[in-house]
């Protein structure tokens, strides 16, 4: 099936742009947000699949690490996926490591072609324990879902611990 959705993913050099953009602003929004909340506030267990909001935010930077050293050869995190929520324990320092992240992610999105899109990637998964094969295109749209899906998570613990992010929806945003 992960091939016959790739084939048909519509993915060019502009969705990835567009998207870097996108999530450079979001993840924005949403520090803001959360800086305004205290330590104790950002740390609670908020039942969330990370725990806490700190915590899903790690693992947001986590997740875009661990691709981003498939796709342009960053440095892999140094803590396994399962330990991802306290990879970084200061909220200032992980703050400064997402927009680091976020310019390299756009100046990365700026060399994106179609010629690179359009190749196949093959990694080791070490959370699933086994070799993974997928177009580029695919991956890249994974990679960007997975940075929405979780920082709608964090959007919503942060909503529920009373702050706001403004709007989210792409539209909006780009």
């Amino acid at each position: 099936m992960t091939s016959e959705i790739a084939s048909k993913t519509q993915v060019g050099p502009g969705f990835v742009r567009t998207m870097a953009a996108y999530n450079a602003e979001m993840n924005r929004r949403l520090y803001a947000a959360a800086a305004r909340l205290s330590d104790a506030e950002r740390r609670a267990p908020r039942g969330a699949f990370w725990d806490s909001i700190h915590g899903t935010l790690c693992h947001i930077l986590w997740g875009d690490q661990i691709w981003m050293s498939r796709f342009d050869n960053w440095t892999p995190p140094q803590v396994k996926q399962r330990d991802s929520a306290g990879m970084i324990a200061d909220f200032a320092e992980l703050s400064g490591l997402r927009v680091d992240a976020d310019a390299r992610i756009s100046a990365w999105a700026g060399r994106v072609d179609d010629a690179w899109l359009a190749q196949d990637l093959v990694w080791f998964s070490q959370s699933a324990q086994k070799e993974f094969r997928s177009s580029r295109a695919f991956t890249v749209t994974h990679f960007f879902n997975h940075q929405t899906h979780h920082r709608g998570q964090a959007h919503a613990l942060i909503t529920a611990a009373g702050e706001k992010t403004g709007d989210t929806d792409l539209f909006l945003v780009v």
